[in-house]
């Protein structure tokens, strides 16, 4: 069992613009309303790095920005952990359409945006961050092992951490088999030790064998949560906004992941 404390949180989503009011969804104290994610710009990153991100980095920088400043961490010290089951979707519908027609031509920008660690990339050239960051991949469970493995990193390396998951749609022919629907996106600061203001602790692990429990999600949510792999967060995100003790059962391949809150 790894322990760490819960120091900033950022979700942005179909009708969920920020914690704050992602908290208060999920407390019940406001109904949810679906509408389109508008991702603040990526002011941290220079005008022409700025112009040449697409959404998902966009998304993916929105919300590393905002649980760092929530968490009161230096941007540029912080370890990261960014992951993602689809990557940059768009870019690469864009850049095979482009090959299979005659003549195709593919740019150096949408080239280097097609690679899984672009949002990590620009978010280092955005801080001048010389701290290790990770690009992790792993289809449907990704937000489930990039937890454990910003968590695992938090622990050994008694550091801060920086854990963020993010998925949009594909478009084209892909998308047509991998179905995501909505963009969403989550980030948490997590830090070895609890400190004031910290938001709860989580006590996680790992249970090769387990099998992970019915979600207790509103069934709009539950959906949200079924047809994006980031949003497969949304569970341990409400759990944290009940201010209660409870224990969150994530699939992860292979067992289950289970993460323990303990308000603070």
């Amino acid at each position: 069992m790894m322990q760490v404390s819960v120091q900033g949180i950022s979700v942005w989503g179909p009708g969920l613009s920020g914690w704050p009011h992602t908290a208060r969804v999920l407390q019940g104290q406001e109904d949810w309303e679906p509408a389109p994610v508008q991702v603040p710009p990526a002011t941290c990153l220079p005008a022409n790095e700025r112009r040449r991100c697409g959404p998902l980095t966009r998304l993916a920088i929105a919300l590393a920005e905002e649980a760092c400043a929530q968490a009161g961490v230096q941007a540029a010290d912080i370890r990261g952990v960014f992951a993602s089951s689809n990557g940059d979707g768009a870019v690469v519908d864009s850049i095979l359409t482009a090959l299979s027609t005659p003549g195709g031509e593919v740019s150096p920008t949408q080239f280097h945006n097609s690679v899984h660690n672009a949002p990590a990339g620009y978010w280092t050239i955005g801080h001048a961050s010389l701290a290790p960051v990770v690009a992790l991949g792993c289809y449907d469970w990704s937000f489930a092992q990039g937890l454990l493995k910003a968590a695992a990193e938090c622990v050994v390396e008694n550091a801060p951490v920086l854990f963020v998951a993010y998925d949009l749609p594909i478009p084209g022919p892909i998308g047509k088999v991998r179905i995501t629907h909505n963009t969403f996106g989550c980030a948490f600061v997590l830090v070895p030790q609890a400190r004031q203001g910290a938001v709860c602790t989580l006590d996680i692990t790992h249970a090769p064998g387990a099998m992970a429990q019915d979600t207790t999600l509103p069934p709009q949510l539950a959906e949200l949560a079924r047809s994006n792999p980031a949003a497969g967060g949304l569970a341990l995100l409400q759990q944290i906004a009940s201010g209660q003790e409870g224990t969150v059962h994530m699939t992860c391949q292979p067992g289950t992941i289970l993460a323990e809150v303990k308000p603070c």
